[in-house]
């Protein structure tokens, strides 16, 4: 898989990068005054370019829909049709994007996971289709875009000690 593919998967799917970029907008522009709308979307490309993140995307994907064509063994079938609660295996592999930027990822999909903000409100919502695992790769891919911009921004403060400075 390429970010091409990766990119043209979640258009298909019906989210646009600029979608996602949008979301990583709203999480940091709080903290950076300067930032722009372009470097978050650099950001969300940058991490689709990551291999691990195509992959964990066409695995979820892959799932989403084979439940929708209806080709999943039961009960995992009724489990997706369902969008069941307890069902935690969509955040799992979500959690794997995030981890590429540490904690603030993490914690950044948690927030966005519960609040399901802008695209992946309307992937959950969505009664049409199956996305029990593209809303979280999508608030993973964020949350990660997000993170990584929080780890190189110019504005980040810099401690002296930790840096071997005075």
């Amino acid at each position: 898989m390429s970010y091409q593919m990766a990119a043209e998967l979640l258009e298909r799917r019906g989210v646009s990068l600029s979608s996602i970029a949008e979301i990583v907008y709203i999480l940091q522009s709080a903290y950076y005054a300067d930032l722009t709308e372009e470097e978050c979307l650099s950001s969300v490309k940058a991490v689709l370019g990551k291999r691990e993140v195509q992959y964990t995307l066409m695995t979820g994907v892959a799932l989403d829909e084979l439940a929708e064509n209806r080709l999943l063994p039961q009960p995992l079938q009724a489990v997706l049709e369902a969008d069941e609660s307890l069902y935690g295996a969509d955040e799992t592999l979500a959690l794997g994007i995030t981890g590429v930027y540490g904690m603030i990822g993490l914690t950044g999909f948690g927030y966005l996971d519960k609040i399901k903000l802008g695209i992946i409100g309307k992937l959950n919502d969505d009664k049409g289709s199956i996305h029990v695992f593209l809303d979280d790769l999508v608030a993973g891919i964020a949350a990660a875009a997000s993170a990584r911009i929080a780890h190189r921004h110019e504005g980040a403060k810099v401690y002296p000690h930790i840096n071997g400075t005075e």
